[in-house]
């Protein structure tokens, strides 16, 4: 690949990750917000590396006593297509994961409770993340959730031909390649369209023995309310807002 070329695929790449990781949020669909400033970091060496490589091109072409040598070798096409992932960087970010990603992953196993289950808060609805639910729903042997309305937050995932839908988070370890899947299965109401984010009230969907493996990670739901995407919608936290 010729130098000029090198050196606009650089600034363009720099730009690009400046772009999505310093001044817009779009980061947060491939990687975990901890790796913010690594990638603010690279972004900034990139560019200043095609800077220098730049200020040396300008310097060598002033000098008169530079024999300037005849390249005459073309860029190889295939060498074209990294301008793609840089520039959409720029200008049309790949999309988020989603309910497509979702519904051809099997969900993540939820890690035992290896201490004690601490009394859940007083509040109704009570927020929990999916993970929690899930656990509390297969392993709290006092089944304080059973008599409990809870509020989840996730994104839908069809369930297949049955008209089923889960509610979703995709989780981040690092990036979105080594991503893992919570769901929560829903009762009650029709699947609403894939990929939206609701906030779910309802009820443990009785299916199983409540505080054992057997029992479904499902809800019975009483409401569905479409809220943004939060802030932190690759964790299994509660939600965040935009800000």
């Amino acid at each position: 690949m010729r130098r000029p070329v090198q050196t606009l695929l650089l600034a363009l790449t720099g730009a690009g990750l400046l772009h999505a990781a310093l001044f817009t949020d779009l980061y947060l669909r491939y990687v975990k917000a901890g790796l913010r400033p690594p990638l603010i970091a690279s972004g900034a060496v990139l560019l200043l590396l095609a800077l220098a490589q730049a200020a040396v091109r300008h310097r060598l072409s002033g000098d008169p006593g530079h024999e300037h040598g005849h390249d005459h070798t073309g860029t190889p096409r295939v060498a074209w297509l990294l301008f793609l992932p840089a520039l959409s960087l720029l200008l049309y970010a790949p999309p988020a994961l989603g309910a497509y990603t979702a519904a051809r992953a099997s969900s993540k196993p939820v890690a035992a409770q290896k201490k004690g289950f601490a009394p859940l808060p007083a509040a109704s609805p009570l927020p929990l993340t999916l993970t929690d639910f899930t656990r509390r729903v297969q392993q709290d042997r006092s089944r304080a959730v059973g008599s409990r309305t809870v509020r989840l937050t996730g994104f839908v995932t069809p369930a297949g031909e049955d008209g089923g839908w889960y509610l979703t988070r995709i989780i981040f370890t690092c990036c979105a390649a080594d991503s893992q899947t919570v769901k929560v299965r829903m009762y009650g109401t029709e699947a609403p369209p894939a990929d939206t984010w609701l906030a779910v009230t309802g009820t443990w969907h009785p299916h199983g023995t409540l505080g054992t493996g057997t029992a479904q990670a499902a809800l019975d739901v009483r409401e569905a309310t479409p809220v943004a995407q939060p802030v932190n919608a690759y964790t299994d936290d509660l939600p965040l807002t935009p800000s």
